[in-house]
């Protein structure tokens, strides 16, 4: 067991585990604002390509190639960022955890500690599923929809002439 540090590098220790948790936060809202804004881009494409599809389907091959492609290359953009983020929280945490090892409270490891280790009542499934996994699927489904829907396009459009 580690002695407790002393009085003003205690408080110094706490300063410097409330910017780290603030920070955290930070970075998880700033994930969350990137959310919203390629789910709406997103959404608002794949609406327009709905409603499109007869006119993109007696488009040139390569308009409704390179309305897929900037779908594609968006939903690569949004899961790059949700890997970046989801590393530099990664990185922040384990900073957190290692400054709870000095304070007398480890309120982040205990309660990651409880999530992984107690299954919910009801539950199918006995482990926490984090939800960066299910939130890093969302642009792969996007992405699977861009291509769905390109084929589609090119094939109505091959069957149409």
């Amino acid at each position: 067991m580690t002695t407790p540090p002393e009085p003003n590098r205690r408080s110094e220790l706490l300063e410097l585990y409330l910017l780290a948790v603030e920070m955290a936060d930070r970075v998880s809202a700033r994930r969350g604002s990137a959310n919203t804004f390629f789910l709406s881009v997103q959404t608002a494409l794949v609406t327009l390509i709905g409603f499109g599809i007869p006119k993109l389907s007696e488009s040139p091959w390569w308009v409704p190639t390179a309305v897929a492609l900037a779908g594609i290359t968006l939903s690569g953009a949004w899961w790059m960022q949700l890997r970046s983020y989801r590393d530099l929280n990664g990185a922040k945490f384990q900073v957190i955890n290692s400054l709870e090892e000095k304070l007398s409270a480890r309120i982040y490891t205990d309660e990651w500690d409880a999530l992984r280790n107690t299954a919910a009542a009801g539950r199918r499934h006995r482990h926490y599923t984090e939800l960066g996994t299910t939130e890093r699927l969302v642009p792969m489904i996007f992405a699977a929809a861009h291509l769905i829907l390109l084929t589609g396009t090119l094939v109505s459009g091959t069957l149409a002439v």
